[in-house]
């Protein structure tokens, strides 16, 4: 039996990756759960699987619970992810945190020697060389969890990666596929949050819609298969059904299908090697009809193009390009600034970095909360 610990187990990917464990609960047991805010949720995760460890953001949640669920140790805020991540007997760690939460704890579980099935792109995003160090040196598994990059894994299988000539990662173009910034201008918190084909947490939501998710993930796909940006091209397929493909040098193109479906490359992260049977629905090509592909808008969408000069430029900069998206995405979910302005700002914000290059953990903590704090309303 594989025993799991959940970082970010109320999210969309931690309560899927539950719904695909209870559905196999002779093949997987829960050894700790980790939440924000949704603490009723965890509520609920709780009385069904038990795990010795749980964590929540506050110390107030942590005592109240304990005396909930006498059978569980509950710990607190970082010190307490931590633990979840790499002092708990687990066999994986499924990473579902948001934002540069999940820096620390990733690290920590790979110096721990856990294998992790990761949907945290940020961690990579702003740590990428210190963790695919970090991931070699202690002989571990990274096995990707979001749809594009484990869509890329497993076209790579049983092929040489020198071969590879490009990786195509698609793109739904979010709600606002085909605007012009005039539009762009005008658009509410509603409209960005109401994805066409995902159902997905809010900051990643958001992402979607300024395509600066799109952006994060070819930073990963960089360093997740040690691949150049140069060969990493972003494709809109509004359709969903290819989640992106990789060209090998004979200009043979190996592509992989499904529903959306986070679940589906849930199991496989937790399953790797094997493939195991499920009851989610398949494809009906005869029902999918055509599957559209255009050049995304890269000049209207300009955090697209941002995050590939923030990983062209290196050192740094990738820190600061997401350090300062996650601080104006929350700031627009707030009502606090426009749609617009999140680009417009983290332009800025990379023509006045300094960069540092090769940076070490503390480094990127360091550069993280600095840029954080000179951001102003």
């Amino acid at each position: 039996m594989k025993k799991i610990a959940i970082l970010g187990s109320t999210g969309s990917v931690g309560t899927q990756t539950l719904d695909f464990i209870e559905s196999n609960p002779d093949l997987f047991a829960v050894t700790a759960l980790t939440c924000g805010a949704n603490v009723q949720l965890l509520r609920e995760q709780l009385k069904k699987h038990h795990p010795p460890l749980a964590v929540v953001s506050c110390e107030d949640d942590a005592l109240a619970l304990g005396k909930e669920f006498p059978g569980t140790e509950f710990l607190y805020g970082m010190e307490g992810l931590i633990a979840a991540a790499a002092k708990i007997d687990s066999d994986m760690i499924v990473n579902s945190l948001s934002g540069m939460m999940g820096l620390l704890p990733t690290y920590c579980a790979i110096e721990a020697g856990k294998d992790i099935a990761f949907a945290n792109k940020e961690t990579l995003v702003a740590g990428g060389e210190v963790i695919m160090n970090a991931v070699k040196k202690n002989n571990v598994r990274l096995l990707p969890v979001d749809s594009e990059h484990s869509a890329i894994f497993q076209a790579l299988q049983g092929n040489d990666a020198k071969a590879v000539n490009r990786i195509i990662l698609t793109a739904s173009g979010g709600p606002f596929r085909g605007y012009g910034l005039d539009q762009l201008e005008k658009v509410t918190l509603a409209q960005a949050l109401k994805h066409p084909k995902w159902n997905m947490g809010s900051k990643i939501t958001i992402d979607s819609a300024t395509l600066m998710n799109k952006g994060l993930e070819v930073i990963e796909a960089k360093w997740l298969f040690d691949i150049p940006a140069e060969m990493i091209e972003v494709v809109v397929h509004p359709q969903s059904i290819i989640h992106s493909m990789v060209e090998y040098c004979d200009h043979s193109v190996i592509a992989q299908l499904g529903v959306p479906d986070m679940r589906i490359p849930i199991s496989y992260a937790l399953t790797y090697p094997e493939r195991m049977n499920n009851e989610y629905r398949g494809i009906n090509f005869l029902e999918t009809g055509e599957l559209n592909f255009e050049k995304p808008d890269m000049e209207t969408f300009r955090c697209l193009s941002l995050a590939y000069e923030a990983i062209r430029a290196g050192g740094s900069y990738p820190v600061a390009l997401n350090a300062a998206n996650e601080v104006l995405v929350q700031w627009f979910l707030d009502g606090q600034i426009r749609f617009l302005d999140i680009q417009n700002t983290i332009e800025r914000v990379l023509e006045d970095h300094k960069p540092v290059y090769h940076p070490g953990l503390e480094d990127i903590l360091d550069i993280d909360q600095r840029i954080r704090g000179d951001l102003k309303l």
